[in-house]
Parts: structure tokens; sequence; C-alpha cells
């Protein structure tokens, strides 16, 4: 790994990650890597850092992400590195998808760049039990709690010590951790969750400062917005299912960007009792909903019924409705898992 050899030794866990994926990494000279639209920390880390490991390697890369860098992720270094598109004058010859469960996740950026996403042979990196394997090689590990645990490994099988990149790459993978575990609050924390977490923190990522920054550090803008939503909350089943909705006037009226939006499904999913908690966003001509769930249902169920996908516990979709008929749809599906559970989550 580096002339000083980490306590925490991952060789165990890095033995699983397909050969594959090694290969065409060490082989991708012009490589573009990109991520979900409306990126999170797990989406933005797992790009940035695939695109280090490339260049760890002796290619160049292009992290890509279609949506403007969130004001919330700018701490993190390297994150200026993010185009909107991919670069004119890069012929690549390998693309790298990280943290989407479909390819149409990228956003705008595969209609304006259509001809790139057919040409280019395509590598798949995910942990949403929903991915629906778009790669020319898909590698897809649900028992991850997210993307960045899964590069991680990635990095420790290359050989790519991680502390690479001046601790640029450890931060990354730490936050994308951080992130997607609630800060390790999740059930999908795993033995080798913190595994790895202990790694990242060994080769310098400020695991305290990341989690200070992501969950504990909102402007005013965002807390008066998540008061206008969480004081709409409502409930049924008995307090088993609990939702809001988030409508594009709320965020005028907070002077709020749509990325402040973080963090409120999770804020309602704290309801006491509640199996299942839904936040309604108004989109243009649309509405997205985000899902947490406890054991009573599988979020992906209620979210795949509409096309959406994610995992079990934390699941998302876009529903082609005004906001008061997506409540009426997802709810009524919403309220038939909750009483097929059979269960009442105290």
């Amino acid at each position: 790994m580096s002339s000083a050899e980490p306590r925490v030794d991952l060789s165990e866990y890095a033995a699983a990650v397909p050969k594959e994926v090694v290969d065409r990494l060490r082989a991708g000279r012009r490589v573009l890597t990109t991520c979900h639209e409306n990126p999170e920390a797990d989406a933005l880390g797992s790009a940035l850092a695939v695109a280090l490991l490339v260049e760890a390697s002796g290619g160049v890369a292009t992290p890509v992400c279609a949506d403007p860098m969130p004001p919330m992720y700018r701490f993190l270094p390297g994150m200026d590195r993010f185009r909107q598109k991919p670069a004119a004058d890069v012929d690549y010859d390998l693309l790298v998808v990280c943290d989407c469960g479909e390819l149409e996740r990228v956003g705008p950026v595969l209609e304006t760049h259509r001809a790139v996403f057919e040409r280019v042979p395509i590598l798949d990196i995910d942990h949403h039990v929903s991915n629906r394997h778009f790669g020319a090689f898909d590698w897809i590990d649900p028992r991850s709690s997210a993307t960045c645990e899964m590069v991680t490994l990635l990095a420790w099988r290359m050989g790519v010590p991680l502390t690479a990149a001046d601790g640029m790459l450890a931060t990354a993978l730490a936050a994308g951790v951080v992130m997607d575990t609630g800060n390790f609050q999740h059930p999908n924390t795993t033995p080798r969750t913190l595994v790895v977490a202990a790694a990242l923190r060994e080769a310098g990522a400020p695991l305290s400062e990341i989690a200070r920054r992501i969950y504990r550090t909102k402007p005013n803008s965002q807390l008066v917005l998540f008061g206008r939503v969480l004081s709409r909350l409502e409930s049924d089943c008995g307090g088993r299912l609990v939702w809001s909705t988030l409508e594009l006037a709320d965020l005028a009226a907070a002077g709020s960007g749509p990325d402040e939006s973080e963090g409120l499904v999770d804020m309602l999913a704290q309801a006491r009792g509640a199996d299942v908690a839904i936040l309604f966003k108004e989109a243009d001509g649309a509405t997205r909903i985000s899902v947490r769930t406890r054991d009573a249902v599988d979020a992906t169920v209620l979210t795949g019924t509409f096309g959406g996908g994610g995992h079990a516990r934390a699941a998302g979709a876009t529903v082609y409705l005004s906001p008061v008929e997506a409540r009426r749809t997802v709810l009524a599906r919403a309220v038939e898992l909750i009483q097929a559970s059979g269960t009442k989550t105290e």
C-alpha cells in the first residue's frame, strides 16, 4: 500500500472486488466519471475517488455531475473539479457511473451527450439493490452501506494508498460513508463499514468534521425551510405513516436552494412509531418522493410501484403528478403496505 503500512487491514474485504473492475480502471487512459443528478456526498465522493484512482494509475479523468455543486459540500477538497459536462476535446475510452440505480439518473447530461454514453463502455459501480445493470460491466454490492465503501475497497485492491492526493481520496470516501449511514446510525452500517471507516480515519479523513458539516451545520435559510415543511406534518395508520410536502413556494419564502431540503425526510422519520416517512417535493410538472422506513415495510417496494428504487430502508422515485395527486396515490399504496405488514413498530 505505502511505505508506512497502515494498521487497519482491508485485504480480506478487498479480495471480493471483481478483478475486471480493477483491470478496466487500470486500462483506462481517458476516463469520464459521473454520478446522479441532485448529488449528495456518496455520489460525489465515489465519482471523485474513482477519478483519483485513474490518475494514480497514470490515466486522466474528468469528474462530471449534471447539477452544480451543492454549497454544503464545497468544504470537501476536490469538489471544485466537477464539471457539468464532459470535456469536448477528450476522446474518452471508459465511462464510470457511480451510485446510480439506472443510467437515466445521471440527468440531462445523458441527453446532451448521448453519443458519448452510447460509444464509450460503461463501468457501473453502485450499491442500490434496485440497480438495473446498464453497464458493459456492473459491480453492484447492495451489502455496502455506500458506493464510497465499495470504492475504498477498490482503492485497496488496486494498491492505491488511501492517503493519496494529499488526503483528498480518504476525505471524499469518508464523506460518502458518513452520508449514507446517517453518521453510522442507519441499520446499513455493518462491521465491514466500521472497518472501512477506521481505515479512512487512519488515512487522515476528518470524520468528526465531515459529520459536523453534513449533519450539524445548517444555514438559517435551511432551518426556516425545515420549519415550514415540518409545520404541515400529517399522519395516518395510528402514526405508522407520516408525511409532509415541500412546495416550490417554500424555497422562495425561505430563500433556500433545492439542495437545502437534504435531511428533511430523515427528520420526518424521527417521528415516534413511524414505520414509513415520506417527503413529497414539488418539481416542475412532477413530484419527487423520498421514503424512509423501518423493518415493517421495504422502501423499494413502495417506490418501485412508481418506477423508483433505492434501498430497503431508504428509497425514492419521481411521480409525474401534482403534489396533491401524488399524495393521494402514494399514500394509498403506503397504507396498503403498512396494513399488509401486520406489525406495529414502537
